[in-house]
């Protein structure tokens, strides 16, 4: 009899969380790091993460540690589940611990500020490994719903197949379906854009501007993220997937969503600091939306949307004004 696969989720907070429960659900032996010490201690004396997911029971294959040195020894999955903007200084610390088979799975859904490089190009950069040995888990995936174990497909993609169909086996159980993809920059710059894309429906959302407008700006968002992906050599197929619009549609309509809710703060007339303020998690295209933008600006590549919430966010133009600025530029082809 084989021996277990075994599992590193680096982060504790609800998708973290909720993926390393996926994974023990397949029958992996998981081990979830924790920065603080206490974290861990409460995930392995109740078996719940009350701070992220409370009310979900843990699965007992399933356990913790606040030592990133144990949680990574021998793991043939070591994934990655922190805020984007975070992974470069974390995994510098990390990289010497890493397993020489292990393959690094990202969760994260941004892209880097400054260098404007994707989650697995800083992993291939940081950790010095190939892109084989690098994977990642992304689609329309809300943690809550997740953990909840109610029906989620997603996509895990690497550019070795073999690879993205070894971890597509080990996250595979009767409530999450993964696909396989080798198409892994359109597969993060789905879920990289969409956070964009759910800040822009959210600020819609709360204007009050209706449904025309959410359908609206989902379908030219997508149009964005497919010009982006094809200048980056991705498969525009990959952003009519679960990468891509199954992601975008989960981020712009459900109250769950981080970035959605984010958004509809800012168009209610919240600051950036007050909304911030009521913010609990990390709502990535926050700061992803001015990563976003300066990754197309160096391929040429018109965004307007991403424009627009970069205004709001950042440079403080207020919604009804972004609105109309949008609206009043020039009449294109829709295959423009």
């Amino acid at each position: 009899m084989s021996a277990p696969v075994r599992a590193a989720v680096m982060g504790t907070g609800s998708w973290g969380t909720a993926f390393a429960m996926v994974l023990a659900d397949a029958g992996c032996e998981v081990t979830l790091w924790a920065r603080r010490p206490e974290v861990a201690e409460v995930v392995n004396s109740t078996r719940t993460n009350p701070d992220y997911l409370p009310g979900v029971e843990l699965p007992d294959n399933l356990r913790a540690t606040s030592d990133a040195a144990e949680a990574l020894r021998d793991a043939d999955f070591t994934v990655l589940t922190i805020p984007s903007q975070t992974l470069r200084a974390n995994l510098a610390e990390w990289a010497p611990l890493l397993a020489p088979h292990t393959v690094v799975v990202s969760l994260m859904k941004g892209i880097e500020l400054g260098s404007a490089m994707r989650m697995s190009e800083v992993v291939e950069d940081v950790a010095k490994i190939p892109a084989e040995r690098v994977a990642v888990v992304t689609g329309p995936n809300l943690a809550r719903e997740v953990a909840a174990r109610m029906p989620a497909a997603a996509v895990v993609a690497c550019t070795d197949e073999s690879v993205a169909r070894r971890l597509q086996a080990a996250c595979h159980t009767p409530y999450f379906r993964p696909y396989t993809n080798t198409d892994v920059a359109g597969c993060e710059l789905g879920g990289a854009v969409k956070n964009v894309i759910g800040l822009a429906v959210g600020i819609a959302d709360g204007m009050g501007l209706g449904d025309n407008a959410k359908g609206s700006l989902i379908t030219r968002g997508l149009a964005e993220t497919t010009r982006l992906g094809m200048a980056l050599g991705a498969d525009p197929l990959t952003f009519s997937g679960l990468a891509g619009l199954g992601d975008l549609v989960a981020t712009c309509s459900s109250p769950l969503s981080r970035n959605h809710t984010f958004g509809t703060n800012l168009g209610k007339g919240m600051t950036l600091e007050e909304t911030i303020a009521v913010t609990k998690q990390t709502a990535e295209g926050v700061k992803s939306c001015e990563s976003v933008l300066d990754l197309a600006r160096r391929h040429g590549i018109d965004m307007p949307i991403t424009e627009t919430v970069v205004d709001i966010v950042h440079e403080g133009k207020p919604p009804v004004v972004a609105l109309k600025e949008l609206m009043s530029r020039s009449a294109k082809p829709e295959r423009h």
